[in-house]
């Protein structure tokens, strides 16, 4: 999955030092967002070939803590190809250095659009899906993206709604 030839996948590792921990003693979680923005951006431009924007954040999942000592991996793959955007799927995973114990602790989406020089969109080559998995990837981007547009519609009708009623007191 991340072989030099893959330009769509990417992995940062990094270990957690005591000055990203939060007031309980973890990383703390803007931290991990941070890195992910980060990691999603090289994934972006790596596979693109421009520099890269994030545009959106769909679904930070904090599923377990991440401790101070502990070796954190990136993987970052891309998704879905628009015109000149991009989603990257992102897992990330902790691993305890002495015990070698790994945990799924985040995964998030990072729609990043490519742009030019004048920080113009730029179109991006179409991605080619090679396997069952690149497929439902693909497939599964096209559903949240689908979703988040029903989600936006509906947002802004009750919105509306509620104006409505709270404008005529």
């Amino acid at each position: 999955m991340h072989d030099e030839e893959d330009r769509r996948a990417i992995l940062i590792s990094e270990v957690m030092t005591p000055d990203k921990a939060n007031f309980f003693g973890n990383v703390h979680g803007g931290y991990i967002m941070k890195k992910c923005d980060h990691v999603a951006y090289v994934c972006a431009a790596r596979y693109s070939g421009h520099y890269a924007v994030t545009l959106s954040v769909d679904h930070i999942l904090f599923k377990k803590p991440i401790h101070v000592g502990e070796l954190v991996s990136f993987y970052a793959t891309i998704n879905h190809v628009g015109r000149t955007s991009m989603e990257v799927g992102i897992k990330v995973v902790a691993e305890h250095l002495l015990t070698q114990e790994k945990r799924h602790t985040n995964s998030c989406f990072f729609t990043m659009v490519a742009v030019d020089e004048n920080m113009k969109p730029t179109a991006v080559r179409p991605l080619e899906l090679r396997n069952e998995t690149e497929k439902r990837r693909f497939e599964e981007a096209v559903l949240r993206k689908e979703i988040n547009q029903s989600f936006k519609q509906e947002h802004e009708r009750r919105k509306k709604e509620l104006r409505s009623r709270f404008s005529q007191k």
